[in-house]
């Protein structure tokens, strides 16, 4: 088959227009994550990142709408991640153990998830920022609500429920997520600022569910 020549470098062209995006857009997460750990979220505008870049604002709001979206943008590959490997979980497994097994997975596989867009260290710093700034914490906590809602009706759709007629999954997802959160606020307070030191703070944490969900509390008053 003849090759029209007029049109035969338009895929590499193409390619490598695409690649320049990617890198480019990495450039300004990179930096943009960098400045808010080192400098403060609020404190760092849109022209210092574009600065560290050597690129125009034009260019920063051609990639992001704003700031909120770029100190989000790995959080979406990491939720993301989860996310997959929670499908990917086998159907044997629980509700809670399905979720669990595809926490490990998740972080065993960090850098996977980042793409090498960010190392694992910058993340987990952005996500200590994130629990430390209430403007971001009040993001975090409306996205992380859309999340659950997201693993409700795949944990649901695991199990052949109805996600608004059985009121297992949502209650599931709310206490796996629930533990999530307190995890992720004790260790954004701590010292230790590991993958590893969130994963033990998880474990114990999610050890206590079903303790913490029967029976009762109270010790027993010893009687005379």
């Amino acid at each position: 088959m003849a090759i029209d020549e007029r049109t035969a470098p338009a895929a590499p062209v193409a390619g490598l227009r695409e690649r320049k995006k990617r890198r480019t857009r990495g450039a300004l997460l990179r930096a943009a994550l960098v400045l808010f750990v080192s400098r403060g979220y609020e404190r760092t505008t849109v022209d210092e990142i574009t600065a560290a870049v050597a690129v125009s604002q034009r260019t920063f709001f051609r990639y992001f709408a704003n700031k909120e979206e770029a100190v989000f943008a790995v959080q979406d590959l990491v939720e993301s991640h989860f996310v997959a490997e929670l499908q990917a979980r086998p159907p044997s497994e629980g509700p809670l153990e399905a979720m669990r097994g595809a926490l490990v997975c998740a972080w065993d596989t960090l850098d996977d998830a980042l793409c090498g867009v960010v190392p694992v260290d910058l993340y987990l710093r952005s996500y200590r920022l994130i629990e430390s700034t209430p403007a971001l914490l009040a993001v975090h906590l409306r996205r992380s609500t859309e999340l659950e809602e997201r693993v409700s009706r795949l944990v649901a759709a695991r199990e052949g429920l109805d996600v608004d007629a059985d009121p297992r999954s949502r209650v599931a997802a709310a206490s796996f997520f629930g533990v999530m959160r307190v995890t992720g606020r004790l260790w954004g307070q701590g010292d230790e600022t590991s993958v590893q030191a969130l994963r033990r703070l998880a474990d114990s944490h999610l050890d206590s569910i079903g303790p913490a969900l029967a029976g009762r509390w109270r010790r027993a008053t010893p009687t005379k």
